[in-house]
């Protein structure tokens, strides 16, 4: 390989698409790391492959000890859009760009999202369990609703909120939609309805699904008194981030019923394991997966390869770079 050749560290978990671009670059040599290696053998990792001119990053921490050990480090590419394990400050210290894979996973989530709503608004679970038991006579007991003229409130309107709405507008549903930085212009063409007190609009909604990053604003957000503005009938829904909804203040509602039901993509600490709401029927859960499907693995190794090739080639793609501090 050249002097100008650059060495990437792919995570395992990027898709094929993605890495056969780069496999494809005879100015490129790529290192491959696990999906679930610790932040230490990431580092020695690191070390032992310096230098390390890009990341092609999955959920692992990447801190001043990594950009350190990279040595020649010019871009972490996020195989995703979240970033909360990414100290942005010493990137930025660095000059270093973060970048994301944009609108890449975000249809994924917002079909996630409308899965989750139907699947507690339908009661798809426990009717499919009555047939598996043979309970063919309880039916009228456990029927499901319709999500068709019901208020749904939208906590955050960008790239994966904005779809979200759309979705549910399809569904002959009022969506109402919480978010200071996008007008109520903006929000009335995808269909919603900008409102601008989220106590005020909780009361309203029969299913409140979270949209919006975690940061001092929202982190907490939905906390034991809010939960308690929800309707008894409500649904919750987070397919954003952990620690915008208050864990034990959740498990307490469902317990006594304040809501009807939630559904989580994401808790505060993940892996998690023997969580006090993994023990109640009216709570359901993915693995933190909303975003990533075959085809949205596909799409994000597509727009990271395409992020990473664009720093090397002096082009950088701004409008996907977090930190726009180093733009200069």
């Amino acid at each position: 390989m050249s002097a100008n050749s650059k060495t990437i560290a792919v995570v395992s978990t990027f898709g094929a698409p993605g890495r056969k671009m780069l496999e494809q670059r005879p100015d490129v040599r790529i290192v491959p790391f696990s999906a679930v290696m610790p932040a230490g053998e990431l580092l020695e990792l690191f070390k032992r492959e310096a230098p390390i001119h890009a990341i092609m990053l999955g959920g692992h921490k990447v801190s001043t000890p990594e950009i350190e050990a990279a040595r020649a480090l010019q871009v972490v590419a996020r195989n995703g859009v979240g970033f909360d394990n990414v100290d942005l400050k010493a990137l930025s210290a660095k000059g270093i760009p973060l970048m994301t894979v944009g609108i890449a996973n975000s249809p994924s989530v917002a079909e996630s999202a409308m899965h989750f709503m139907l699947t507690l608004v339908k009661k798809g679970h426990g009717q499919s369990e009555m047939v598996r038991e043979s309970r063919w006579n309880d039916r009228m007991n456990l029927l499901g609703g319709d999500v068709y003229g019901k208020t749904l409130l939208v906590v955050g309107a960008g790239r994966i909120g904005s779809r979200m709405i759309k979705r549910a507008s399809a569904f002959e549903m009022r969506v109402l939609v919480l978010d200071p930085y996008v007008t109520a212009e903006t929000i009335a063409s995808y269909g919603g309805e900008k409102v601008t007190d989220l106590d005020a609009a909780l009361p309203l909604a029969d299913v409140v699904s979270l949209h919006c990053p975690r940061n001092a604003e929202t982190n907490g957000l939905m906390d034991k008194r809010r939960i308690a503005l929800m309707k008894p009938t409500a649904f919750l829904i987070n397919t954003a981030r952990g620690g915008i909804i208050d864990e034990v203040a959740l498990h307490d509602a469902l317990t006594r019923k304040v809501i009807a039901a939630a559904a989580l993509d994401v808790l505060d600490i993940e892996p998690a394991f023997n969580h006090p709401l993994f023990k109640l029927e009216n709570c359901m859960f993915a693995p933190h997966t909303a975003g990533v499907t075959v085809e949205s693995l596909e799409r994000m190794s597509i727009a990271a390869a395409e992020n990473a090739i664009s720093v090397f080639e002096g082009r950088i793609k701004a409008e996907n770079v977090v930190n726009k501090d180093v733009l200069g």
